[in-house]
Formats: structure tokens, C-alpha cells, sequence
């Protein structure tokens, strides 16, 4: 039986920044972690050296056990699960969990969504609300079912998304209100006094799809602002590409950070043109004006640096 006046014995999984500095909050409240659920350890880089992920890393630090399965109906692990006896499990920015996992704990299994459900359910809703265009984003909690962020509500809070924001800046400012709103429904729920809220669907919901090289690749033939938004909702990871031909040669180009340039020309569309110590991409509405891309096997860096050593041939341009 809970005690009220107990700390609430946690099992938390995640894995990213992101699902780091929520477990750090929840253990800096005193919220007891009982146990850490991540992803096994996995080979990365040049080096091609084992990485541990952020959530490893602070748990290790912290001495805290740390259970990293392949497979999560194993019967080990679940065993191991319900002997720990917590009484919550809390999922942050985690693959999806079984029933036999998630059914455990007497409260129920918490999960911090980067967006106002029912909108945006999916891998990516960081990403997604800014590709987008949207003014407004949140977090939401609540209570993992059998489908992927379909749980009932538990609790939400809303932002504005700035024209300046991407995926980096917008991430971190859903963590300075997803961790504190996390911590209040946990308060909440263990006192009883937050009442779940099934899920109505809009009817019109936009999915947070998973990014892949497929749907990170620029469409040319999409507005300016759609190429700006696009750019900045894939910044400063993966990063927005397109393909560059340049000296009859075809590479990647990656670009990080674009503003609009709105004025009639006559050049040629996605055409590559160096003006001023600035790179602009011709469109029919004017240009992009490219302020921080990445050419294969370079760093990124601002159009200024990348000119000083390097030059795009006269009939560059992209597709």
C-alpha cells in the first residue's frame, strides 16, 4: 500500500538530453529512482567506439542501478521489474513499451510527450512542430495504453514557438517546463487529485513521423518560408540536405540555419549565388540566403568562413 507521506519509488526510462535532465530533476526532488531503463550501449563515430546514452551516463555517476535490455518482454527483466516493487514507472523520450511491462506499477506508467497531444504523437514532435510552422507547442502527460501516445491526459502546459527557434532552442525550452510539469502530475497523482482524461481525437491531427534521409531532404519546389522552416525544425540535428552539383560533381550539402530573401531575378531556379560574402539559392519568390551549411567531410560553419576556402563554380546549383 502507498504511503502518502512516503516518497514515490520511481523506475525511469529514457534515454537522450532530453529524458537526462528530467531524471535529474525528478532525483534532486526526492523522488526515490529506484532503477534506470535505457538502450545498450552502442558502437558510434569514427572510432567506431561503444557510446553510452545520456540517462547511462548520469545514472552511473549517480550510482544508480541501470538495466539496458535488447528485448523488453525478456523474462528476466520483467522479473527484475517487479521485484523492484516501485510504484510508478516514468517513460521519457523511449521506445515503446509492452503491456507486460508497463502494466506493473500500481500507479500506472508516466509518459512526457514534447507536444499537446492528440497533436503531434510520433518519434519527432520537436522537429515536426517547427517544420510545420506551428505558433504554439507544450508537453503533456500521460498514461502509456497499448498504442503509441494515445494514453489518457494527465496534465499539459503550452509555449509559444519563437520565429527564432529551432529543434535545439525549442527543446530546451519545453525541458525548463516539461521536467517541473512531470513533477507536479507525479505530486499529483500520488495524492489523487488528477483525474485522466481520455484522448479526443481533432480529426485533422498532424503525425511526428520518424526523420529518415527520405523526409529530411529539401523540396525546392516548396515556399521560402516552408525551406526556412524545414531547415530550422531539422537544426542542429539531422540537418536539412539537398544535393549540390558543383564542378560536375554531385554532393551533399547540409544547411543549417536560412533566412528568406524576398525580390523579383531573372537567374535560374536553386541556382548557387555568391554575393557580398553571402550564399543564396535562386527561387521563384527570391532567394535563400544559406547563413550556416556543411559540405561533406567539413565542419559547420557560417557562409563568411566556408568562402574563405572554398568556391562554388559559376553553374552551381542544387536539386
Amino acid at each position: 500500500m502507498l504511503n502518502s507521506k512516503d516518497p514515490l519509488k520511481i523506475v525511469f526510462f529514457g534515454t537522450p538530453e532530453f529524458a537526462r535532465f528530467c531524471l535529474e530533476e525528478l532525483f534532486n526532488n526526492g523522488f526515490i529512482i529506484k532503477a534506470v531503463v535505457t538502450i545498450p550501449d552502442r558502437k558510434a563515430g569514427r572510432g567506431n567506439m561503444y557510446r553510452k546514452s545520456e540517462v547511462k551516463k548520469y545514472a552511473e555517476n549517480n550510482g544508480l542501478l541501470i538495466f539496458q535490455p535488447e528485448n523488453l518482454k525478456s523474462i528476466e527483466f520483467v522479473s527484475n521489474l517487479r521485484n523492484i516493487d516501485a510504484d510508478v514507472f516514468v517513460v521519457v523520450a523511449f521506445r515503446m513499451l509492452p503491456k507486460v511491462v508497463w502494466n506493473i506499477p500500481q500507479l500506472g506508467t508516466i509518459n512526457l510527450h514534447a507536444s499537446l497531444l492528440p497533436n503531434y504523437r510520433g518519434a519527432a514532435p520537436i522537429n515536426w512542430v517547427l517544420i510545420n510552422g506551428e505558433r504554439l507547442t507544450g508537453v503533456t502527460t500521460f498514461l502509456i495504453n497499448e498504442q503509441i501516445d494515445t494514453g489518457s491526459i494527465l496534465m499539459q502546459k503550452e509555449i509559444p514557438i519563437s520565429e527564432n527557434d529551432n529543434t535545439e532552442k525549442l527543446s530546451n525550452k519545453l525541458l525548463n517546463i516539461g521536467a517541473p510539469l512531470l513533477i507536479r502530475t507525479l505530486y499529483n497523482l500520488k495524492k489523487k487529485i488528477i483525474v485522466p482524461i481520455s484522448q479526443k481525437p481533432l480529426g485533422n491531427e498532424k503525425l511526428a513521423f520518424k526523420l529518415t534521409k527520405d523526409n529530411t531532404m529539401i523540396n525546392w519546389d516548396n515556399s521560402l518560408e516552408q525551406i526556412k522552416n524545414f531547415v530550422r525544425g531539422l537544426s542542429p540535428y539531422p540537418g536539412a540536405w539537398t544535393n549540390l552539383i558543383d564542378n560536375s560533381s554531385t554532393q551533399k550539402l547540409k544547411i543549417f540555419n536560412a533566412e528568406p530573401v524576398y525580390d523579383a531575378h531573372s537567374y535560374p531556379v536553386n541556382q548557387i549565388l555568391v554575393k557580398n560574402k553571402k550564399i543564396y539559392i535562386s527561387h521563384p519568390e527570391g532567394y535563400l540566403n544559406c547563413i550556416e551549411i556543411q559540405l561533406p567531410n567539413k565542419r559547420r560553419m557560417n557562409a563568411t568562413a566556408l568562402l574563405n576556402g572554398y568556391k562554388f563554380s559559376i553553374n552551381s546549383s542544387v536539386f
